[in-house]
């Protein structure tokens, strides 16, 4: 369970949108690195007492090598200006009947200036969205799109099985000035709008940011137990589902790599096998990148034979993503592996967003 420590704030580190680094004294001795979130729990200073929860940073699990401010127990932060005692200023409840439960304005909600236009949408119009299982391959699947589309305006829809808080992705931050804008779904919350499932964050998507492509995954810090069902990024398989139930086009970003030490993770991960082809109730285009390494690529092919008779296996062209893949605003790192040393993984994204791209282009695609 939690594993509290109470400490003081010795100094500020990094800052990036809604999330602040901290180096923290501890009263029992000994120090940490801290991350608060200031929407939750105010803006920390050196010399403020914070409580921590530290449990995941010293068992060396993924929460970015962090203990997580919970509260700044002698310094309360004042409620927000928008606070309400009813439920004008929204009351959608994320992170639910935990301490730190935050109450957000919906974007469908009664509140929203956007109810009319969500109350009214059924569907998304051919809307291309891109299923991904990693956080890691947002930056890629962006620079794949934008190879072809710059112009395109591309929202991203964040899950919950990863990160709640959209605030701890860096990636994220440093790839707004390219998104239309993030829509938070399910318990995660932080995007630019909130929604409550994957469909209607889809609809937000489509109808409020105008999306001519949608990237969906997780944020960082995915869970898994090494099993074939016990891991969160199995939902693209539901979320392929849900593109499909409202009229858009799944395209299914694969999990591709030679680099990866683990066996169940070479050529197809067994994670992507799992989510299209046991998962997946309704046909997605599975994108397959041209150019991989010849024992890669008939790896892959083996893999997603079984595959073929529900999805579309698409062969994109791959010619200029890897100059895409270099200019990234932000640097690309999967399981600690940055693009060189595992570039099927990224190339395999960007071809996804390739595809996309040209999906969003074609006559007749969009309503």
């Amino acid at each position: 369970m939690v594993r509290w420590r109470t400490g003081t704030v010795t100094a500020l580190r990094r800052e990036w949108t809604g999330a602040m680094e901290l180096d923290v004294e501890l009263t029992d001795g000994g120090t940490m690195r801290a991350l608060a979130y200031p929407e939750l729990v105010g803006r920390p200073e050196p010399g403020d007492r914070v409580l921590l929860n530290a449990g995941a940073l010293l068992m060396g699990l993924g929460t970015g090598g962090y203990a997580l401010v919970v509260a700044l127990p002698d310094r309360l932060p004042p409620d927000p200006p928008q606070a309400r005692d009813t439920r004008d200023a929204g009351h959608l409840v994320k992170a639910r009947y935990t301490p730190l439960q935050p109450i957000l304005l919906g974007v469908d909600e009664e509140a929203s200036p956007h109810r009319a236009v969500l109350e009214a949408a059924e569907d998304i119009a051919g809307l291309p969205v891109v299923t991904a299982d990693l956080h890691s391959a947002l930056p890629a699947i962006l620079a794949g799109v934008r190879a072809d589309a710059p112009d395109a305006r591309v929202a991203y829809v964040l899950t919950d099985g990863g990160a709640l808080p959209a605030w701890f992705s860096r990636t994220l931050d440093g790839l707004r000035d390219q998104l239309a804008g993030t829509v938070s779904v399910g318990q995660a919350f932080g995007g630019d709008l909130e929604a409550t499932t994957v469909h209607s964050g889809l609809l937000a998507a489509r109808h409020v940011l105008a999306a001519d492509v949608v990237i969906l995954a997780q944020g960082p810090g995915n869970l898994g137990t090494g099993t074939r069902w016990g891991y969160s990024g199995v939902a693209v398989g539901e979320a392929v589902n849900a593109v499909a139930a409202l009229g858009g086009h799944p395209v299914g970003s694969l999990r591709i790599s030679d680099a990866d030490p683990r066996p169940r993770h070479r050529g197809v991960s067994h994670h992507s096998l799992t989510a299209y082809g046991r998962v997946a109730l309704a046909p997605a285009d599975l994108v397959v990148p041209d150019g991989l390494d010849p024992d890669l690529a008939r790896d892959v092919d083996t893999a997603l034979a079984a595959l073929g008779g529900r999805h579309r296996i698409v062969r994109v062209p791959t010619t200029g993503l890897d100059a895409a893949l270099r200019a990234s605003a932000v640097p690309l790192s999967t399981m600690g592996r940055g693009l060189d040393a595992d570039h099927a993984y990224f190339l395999a994204a960007a071809a996804a967003g390739r595809h996309a791209a040209a999906l969003a282009r074609a006559p007749g695609q969009r309503g």
